[in-house]
């Protein structure tokens, strides 16, 4: 029970670090071309741009950008399967219910985010989100294809 209510926790704290890490780029949510999360997770090199980022001062070369922007997504993704591993291990109800309260958490901030925007900007900022909803669905049908092929080929 004990390792299950860390592996909840520690999922649950996960977007918040990733949300106060995400750098100030040229999308409307911080991130690049409109991603919401914007990091290393998102394009490589994005994490380190920006106006007083943890890298700005050292006066990086482009290939130093280059190479450190990779060692930021390869933790990024080494983070990712952590959690993935913990996660894999809560019971089905617990998953949902986390689930469930991400989505409700993402709904409250895209509503309070609406709120504070213009006319126009509400606009625009519907739109983004309408297609980041329409690629993560046809990244789901791309997914459910992909794991249909090796049983074709079998």
């Amino acid at each position: 029970m004990r390792k299950t209510l860390i592996a909840l926790m520690f999922a649950a704290a996960l977007p918040t670090v990733a949300m106060a890490a995400a750098p100030e780029g040229p999308g409307p949510m911080g991130g690049p071309e409109g991603h919401m999360m914007g990091g290393p997770g998102h394009g490589g090199e994005h994490g380190m741009r920006g106006k007083g980022g943890p890298f700005s001062q050292l006066d990086l070369s482009p290939e130093q950008r280059q190479q450190i922007g990779k060692l930021m997504g390869q933790q990024w993704h080494a983070r990712k399967e952590l959690v993935r591993k913990y996660l894999d291990k809560l019971p089905a109800a617990d998953k949902q219910a986390m689930k469930d309260e991400m989505a409700a958490a993402k709904q409250k901030t895209q509503t309070d985010i609406r709120a504070v925007l213009k006319p126009d900007q509400q606009k625009k900022f519907d739109e983004i989100v309408k297609k980041q909803a329409e690629r993560r669905a046809e990244w789901k049908e791309f997914q459910a294809w992909k794991a249909q092929q090796p049983q074709k080929a079998q």
